[in-house]
């Protein structure tokens, strides 16, 4: 029973991720986070085989997942730091998530609720195929969006490795009593074969 309690619960928290992840990455798309995108997508495919890997009892599958949500945390908390600028980070300076090939920014900074977007007409701060604009009335800042995001990224993370850890465990424990009992034994019981010989004996008979 607590095999299957935590299998399913595993399920629970991958499909929860798999969810987030999949509507984090239509919105990167829609603002052209090139590094973002590339993270979410190895994401998602690792959030899969985890899955797989509850499913069909692989516990190499779970230990790649659970591995994987380590650098995944790791990833959204440069993400936090970013949209916080700590320490000598800039989002002015450095377009790290469009991997420096464009200047656009989080979909959120233009589309955040209650924001009203001005555009700023014959300005000389423009580059070539840029326009200039004015964000005002957010009601949350795309920044603060940002940071929730990853955030619930990094709990949902947290509780699958945990689970992740703990499956595997319980798989690995299955796989070492199945064989204590014989079940891939070679020392096990062996019926009695039978001899392919047979011996002839002599027949007598009363002269």
């Amino acid at each position: 029973m607590g095999k299957c309690d935590g299998r399913c619960t595993l399920l629970v928290i991958c499909s929860l991720q798999l969810v987030a992840a999949l509507q984090r990455q239509v919105f990167d798309f829609l603002g052209y986070q090139w590094a973002p995108i590339l993270a979410n997508f190895l994401h998602i495919m690792a959030v899969i085989l985890g899955m797989f890997g509850t499913v069909q009892f692989r516990f190499r599958y779970l230990i790649f997942y659970a591995v994987w949500l380590v650098l995944w945390v790791g990833w959204n908390s440069f993400i936090i730091c970013f949209y916080l600028e700590v320490g000598n980070l800039s989002q002015d300076r450095d377009f790290l998530m469009t991997f420096n090939t464009s200047l656009h920014r989080s979909w959120w900074m233009e589309h955040g609720p209650g924001c009203l977007v001005t555009p700023v007409l014959d300005s000389r701060m423009a580059p070539d195929d840029h326009h200039v604009i004015t964000v005002s009335g957010c009601l949350l800042d795309y920044q603060c969006i940002e940071v929730l995001s990853s955030a619930i990224q990094i709990l949902l993370a947290l509780f699958g490795f945990v689970y992740a850890c703990y499956v595997s465990k319980v798989f690995q424990d299955d796989e070492d009593s199945f064989d204590f009992i014989g079940g891939f034994d070679s020392y096990g019981y062996q019926p009695p074969q039978k001899s392919s010989h047979l011996q002839l004996q002599p027949l007598y008979t009363a002269g």
